[in-house]
């Protein structure tokens, strides 16, 4: 069994799909790990480190000349997989709704495409859950990021020469990355309010010490949503929600944003009108910017200034934490092929409810449910 680490070519890319901790764990499996020379560098980590890891490293052709699994963090290029062995697994977060032309590419090319960001959200499933090892780092940036840009500090503070006030930070969207945001806003020293349509998520606010921001007057969604993820409300909900938002936004000096619908274009949260009721110098951090955006007039990998409020957002935030982001994110790929791993195979045997939920392409066709409905 031959597994194969490649260099991401995807601009801005900084992560990579292995660690010197995870190729001891693949080998120790039984497994060869091959890494293309450079693969690591973006992310802190030199090919000595993986070749002393008992890594094979060398050029892209070598790499993955005969290769059975292809690991990355982004989906590969077609060209890029040219050697692998027929029917070879290739193992990314592969944006299949944003990308289906690639995964059709994948089932031509005889590929196996497994897709990491369709891991279903089960208990068992937990420690194989990219989206939430990313998302979690994502939301710890954004908060820091967003300080930054600030230029005021975040926790109160009482000098001879006067009080400075505390920053009032709100965090709209309450997942992975929205706990993560109001946690280290928190640690900031900031005042944090939030807001979520799922009412379960009230709780989780208030243990943070935060304050939850909720419509009483219209039923949001009860639990935790579809696969943990928010759905979208009636129109009902959204016109009790926007005038709740819009009489709390005008008083907050951070906003952080969070909100995504998997396969749809992310939810408008945030209008030009509200974000002219904030205070000059304020901030907003759209996390979601990549994927339409929460915030009105938001743009990736740019601050916008409108109103006197500075917004800004990252196309891929988590690698602006590679070192970080890699060792996770590796450690969820180990996780998942060590879970089905036969022994007497030599290789990952995967089960039908996690087999089925991530599969896209097997055999030449385009498999997954998702993308056949």
């Amino acid at each position: 069994m031959r597994i194969a680490i490649l260099k991401e070519r995807a601009a801005g890319e900084s992560r990579v799909a292995a660690t010197p901790e995870t190729v001891r764990k693949f080998s120790a499996l039984g497994a060869s790990v091959a890494v293309e020379a450079g693969a690591g560098a973006s992310a802190s980590i030199p090919d000595a480190a993986f070749a002393d890891a008992g890594a094979q490293v060398g050029p892209l052709a070598a790499t993955i000349k005969d290769a059975d699994i292809v690991l990355g963090v982004q989906a590969p290029e077609l060209a890029s997989l040219k050697g692998a062995k027929p029917g070879a697994w290739v193992a990314a977060t592969l944006d299949p709704f944003g990308q289906r032309a690639r995964v059709d590419e994948y089932a031509k090319g005889g590929f196996e495409a497994l897709a990491m960001e369709f891991m279903p959200r089960i208990t068992r499933a937990q420690s194989m859950d990219v989206l939430s090892s990313q998302s979690n780092l994502s939301g710890y940036k954004a908060v820091i990021a967003a300080a930054d840009l600030y230029g005021r500090a975040f926790p109160m503070m009482m000098t001879a020469a006067g009080t400075i006030t505390a920053a009032r930070v709100f965090v709209m969207g309450v997942g992975v990355a929205g706990l993560q945001a109001i946690a280290t806003a928190r640690r900031l020293g900031a005042q944090v309010s939030a807001t979520d349509v799922r009412s379960a998520t009230k709780e989780q606010i208030e243990s943070l010490g935060a304050k939850p921001v909720f419509v009483e007057s219209v039923a949001g969604i009860e639990g935790e949503g579809s696969g943990g993820y928010a759905t979208e409300m009636s129109e009902e909900y959204q016109k009790a929600q926007a005038e709740l938002v819009s009489s709390h936004i005008a008083k907050q000096d951070i906003v952080i944003t969070t909100a995504l619908i998997p396969g749809r274009a992310a939810p408008r949260l945030v209008s030009d009108a509200q974000i002219a009721s904030m205070k000059p110098g304020s901030v907003i951090f759209d996390l979601a910017v990549a994927q339409g955006g929460n915030v009105e007039g938001s743009a990736p990998d740019r601050v916008v200034e409108k109103h006197g409020v500075k917004i800004m957002g990252f196309s891929n935030t988590a690698t602006h934490l590679a070192a970080d982001a890699s060792a996770l994110y590796a450690r969820n790929l180990y996780n998942f092929l060590s879970a089905f791993w036969d022994k007497e195979q030599g290789k990952p045997v995967l089960d039908e409810e996690i087999g089925n939920a991530v599969r896209l392409t097997q055999d030449g066709k385009v498999v997954n449910e998702r993308l056949l409905g």
